[in-house]
């Protein structure tokens, strides 16, 4: 039997759900609805009973739309010019962010398919995909007052600021958002966000000012300044990180969150003394960037089924290792959110909470106050978990603890610091953990590291001389092309864009758990690893070269290839 459709909620259903009218509020606003005429949800604004943002949740919910607040919001003057100010403030409209052909725009009307229309009308380029987001009126009229009329991109806002001695003056914490120094870390940051950097790096020199990004893990220099610049802008960092902006001596450390290109971003923010005055790093946490869905990490579809068979045994210890930087923790986030449903209960530990994640219990680790990663576990086994994340395994209580709560029936996935997969069972036993403890307990280990991806657009192909073919397992007569970097203005120059994991898994059986407990050497257990398909780190990249994802070049800069040369010596 076919079943009816189920009818749609009401807005006005949709409030008294959310608590946010009462049924006698709504018979109200529905008489002066039929009165005036108005959409129900700007009558409950007029009669004070709900206030514009919550009416503006409401309606974006109800249409899928995303809510977005202005009031942190950093502007992106690419976008703004592409709507004029006399449009914005009688629409009104605010373009808010430019990526590729797409342009997010906040309206206080989002499902408004007639005034979207009209819109792309006036900007002219049929090309362009308007995304709408909603926001309140005032919140958009304030953001356009801001926003327009003033220098926006870098190179204006210098020469402004030059132009206008005063500018330069010491600022305080009530300084206007439409001040030029506010504009100018405004711009920077806007800038590092859109060219995907994971850290800002404000670097006060004798003479002047270095700002750099880490794009795709390695440091490039954007833009210098005048030292005259330096003392405006690190006040307003510290104020928007709640810090003590009068204390330069002392390193500080703080968070803060902005609005940037449409998206919510936290920064992660440092400072430190130094010769020449307060060196300030902010670290981007972009969570649409930085937790990608397991396939799209860039794995082989042997390495996504080696890591699926492992997250589906229900207890155990799966370990992810590597140095500082090589993705552990997206790896883990990744896995995480494939397993993260309402049946199951997911808590983690972790020293800093770097991306904020639905469902899941996350518990900051301070060993200021006693709450170490070993106490922290202590704590989630009376929390009923199933799955339990501990961020660094550093230690021998943290060590002794996860493996306990591996052995008592839970799925456990921590980090460790070893440079292979083979390398954490010496690590684990320097440790004070049991062979057969090690043995019986560990689901399997993953060893990453992070490499740049080559831009497609400028890659250039070229036949391997004999020493590259002997690093990539090739035979001298064997006629392959693999690729190098050129640099074109998709990839600024760089000859790279974006970054792909590099990954070796060991997946436990029970000839390693045997070997294990027989305390076997390295080379045996690597040899045993290898006969049931372990592919260590230089082969998993060797792949990625000749497929043309990235150079040789790059992926000897952070995998060690010289075991490829010494086994075929020997060999």
């Amino acid at each position: 039997m076919i079943q009816p459709s189920q009818k749609p909620k009401r807005i006005g259903d949709i409030l008294i759900d959310s608590g946010l009218i009462d049924h006698e509020q709504l018979k109200v606003a529905l008489v002066e609805q039929k009165i005036s005429g108005k959409k129900l949800g700007q009558v409950v604004v007029d009669l004070g009973f709900i206030s514009e943002q919550e009416a503006q949740r409401v309606i974006g919910d109800i249409f899928g739309i995303k809510y977005v607040d202005l009031s942190r919001m950093v502007p992106d003057h690419e976008a703004l010019r592409l709507l004029p100010e006399d449009t914005a403030r009688k629409t009104p409209a605010l373009p808010l962010s430019l990526e590729g052909n797409t342009l997010q725009i906040a309206l206080t009307e989002p499902d408004n398919i007639l005034l979207l229309d009209r819109l792309k009308r006036l900007i002219g380029n049929p090309d362009i995909k308007l995304v709408p987001v909603a926001t309140s009126r005032q919140d958009l009229l304030n953001a356009i007052d801001r926003f327009y009329g003033f220098a926006l991109d870098l190179d204006s806002i210098i020469d402004e600021l030059v132009n206008a001695q005063q500018n330069l003056q010491p600022i305080g914490d009530n300084i206007e958002e439409t001040h030029p120094l506010v504009r100018l870390v405004n711009a920077i940051i806007a800038e590092a966000v859109k060219l995907k950097a994971s850290d800002i790096h404000m670097e006060p020199e004798e003479h002047f000012i270095r700002i750099r990004y880490r794009i795709d893990g390695v440091l490039q220099q954007q833009h210098l300044l005048h030292k005259a610049f330096w003392s405006g802008m690190a006040v307003r960092i510290k104020v928007l990180s709640e810090m003590d902006m009068t204390e330069t001596r002392l390193p500080q450390d703080g968070r803060m969150e902005m609005i940037v290109h449409g998206r919510r971003i936290f920064f992660r923010v440092s400072t430190l003394p130094t010769l020449h005055g307060e060196n300030i790093v902010l670290r981007i946490l972009d969570k649409e960037a930085g937790i990608v869905p397991l396939v799209q990490l860039g794995l082989e579809t042997e390495q996504v089924q080696q890591l699926q068979l492992m997250m589906a045994k229900p207890e155990g210890i799966i370990l992810i290792t590597g140095p500082t930087g090589s993705g552990k923790t997206t790896t883990l986030y990744s896995i995480l959110n494939e397993r993260n449903d309402t049946a199951i209960n997911i808590m983690t530990l972790e020293d800093p909470v770097e991306y904020q994640l639905e469902l899941i219990r996350q518990t900051q680790v301070n060993e200021e106050i006693g709450l170490t990663f070993a106490n922290g576990i202590r704590t989630l086994l009376r929390q009923d978990p199933d799955v339990i994340l501990v961020g660094e395994v550093r230690d021998a209580d943290t060590a002794e603890m996860a493996f306990r709560a591996a052995m008592t029936g839970h799925q456990v996935m921590a980090s460790l610091h070893t440079n292979s997969a083979i390398g954490a069972f010496p690590r684990l036993l320097d440790l004070g953990v049991h062979t057969s403890v090690i043995a019986t307990n560990i689901i399997g280990i993953i060893a990453q590291r992070l490499v740049r991806k080559l831009c497609e657009f400028c890659k250039t192909p070229y036949a391997p001389d004999p020493i590259e073919k002997r690093l990539l397992s090739l035979a001298d007569d064997e006629q392959v092309s693999i690729y190098r970097a050129q640099g074109c203005e998709h990839c600024n120059h760089t000859g790279y864009k974006g970054r792909v994991a590099i990954m070796e898994i060991l997946r436990m059986n029970k000839t390693l758990d045997e070997l294990i407990l027989q305390g076997a050497d390295w080379n045996t257990l690597e040899q045993t690893a290898l006969n049931f398909g372990f592919q260590p780190l230089h082969k998993a990249a060797a792949v990625k070269i000749l497929k043309g994802v990235t150079s040789l070049e790059e992926a000897t800069r952070v995998i060690d290839f010289t075991e490829t040369m010494q086994q075929q010596t020997h060999g």
